[in-house]
């Protein structure tokens, strides 16, 4: 957003105001010689802050394959910041620097444990803050992160108070470092993207292919479907006993493979010129280092609308 606005509005205001009354009175001389000098508009660091701020709701939440709630509210703010200008339309040279906070808890998530079943025992919730460098290179825009992840009832959740993965020492964890290498190719209305994660806190890598394609219905309204593919490497696939789907399956998990296959269809509607809603259905088949730790089944159908202004 563009500083002391309304200040500039009111200085121009007043030298068109002298202008006109100068006209009015020369009307029918010679232009006067000395016109009222138009005042520059301030300038600033930015023209606008590049940031954008949001509220979500989803009927689950699965993140890499693993489902961790229900009915989660998630609110987040991003900010982009130019640190060497790009040239040409593509912005080819660009170098922007990303900041990001995020905050995600569940207000009701049925669940079971030991026999006893209640909508409001289980409790997740979970705080990211992430830091990224993105370089446009003209075919692509290639990208390195750092997030950390906070999970105040630890990775798997608590049921009245309690860990539901006390005695793992990867799904009973309180936080997590990552480190993360992206690259996304845009190909007009197509987007492919590509990333590899390595999770410092357990040693465990992650990789994750995926597309989306823009269908531009009008100005205000899009289709955008999509898909992700994700496979693991010893990522969070429990170590020290048996999990939440582990111990009611009395099956393990493989330490490595794929985690799942998500496909999803958004609709993105231009409500104002700032401001979207995004509602979206999604099916998540969970791969073969998920499906036993999943407590829900293996192929599903969710959804959620997401709301976000930019400024």
């Amino acid at each position: 957003m563009k500083p002391n606005r309304l200040s500039s509005f009111v200085a121009k205001s007043v030298t068109v105001l002298a202008a006109c009354a100068a006209l009015n009175v020369s009307a029918g001389t010679a232009p006067a010689k000395n016109p009222a000098p138009v005042e520059p508009e301030p300038s600033a660091l930015f023209d606008s802050l590049n940031a954008s701020l949001s509220a979500a709701y989803d009927s689950r939440y699965y993140f890499r394959g693993l489902w961790f709630a229900d009915n989660i509210v998630t609110t987040a703010l991003n900010l982009a910041v130019p640190l060497v200008g790009g040239s040409g339309e593509d912005g080819a040279g660009a170098i922007t620097w990303g900041l990001g906070a995020a905050y995600i808890a569940t207000y009701q998530t049925p669940f079971q444990a030991g026999g006893v079943a209640s909508d409001s025992a289980f409790d997740y919730s979970e705080y990211d803050i992430y830091t990224s460098l993105s370089y446009n290179a003209g075919f692509a825009t290639l990208g390195i992160q750092y997030q950390y992840y906070g999970y105040p009832d630890t990775y798997s959740g608590s049921f009245r108070g309690v860990s539901n993965a006390a005695n793992d020492s990867e799904l009973g964890l309180t936080g997590a470092h990552e480190l993360g290498f992206t690259v996304t190719v845009p190909l007009g209305a197509l987007n492919l993207y590509g990333g590899y994660y390595y999770d410092l806190t357990v040693a465990g890598q992650y990789f994750q292919i995926a597309a989306d394609y823009t269908y531009a219905v009008n100005d205000w309204f899009s289709i955008v479907p999509a898909a992700q593919l994700g496979y693991g490497i010893d990522y969070y696939t429990g170590t020290d006993g048996p999990t939440l789907g582990t111990a009611a399956t009395g099956l393990g998990t493989q330490s490595s493979g794929f985690t799942h296959l998500l496909l999803s269809v958004s609709t993105p509607i231009k409500l104002t010129k700032i401001a979207t809603l995004t509602p979206y259905v999604a099916w998540n088949f969970s791969g073969s280092t998920r499906n036993y730790m999943n407590a829900t089944h293996d192929n599903e159908i969710f959804g959620g609308v997401k709301l976000s202004v930019n400024f």
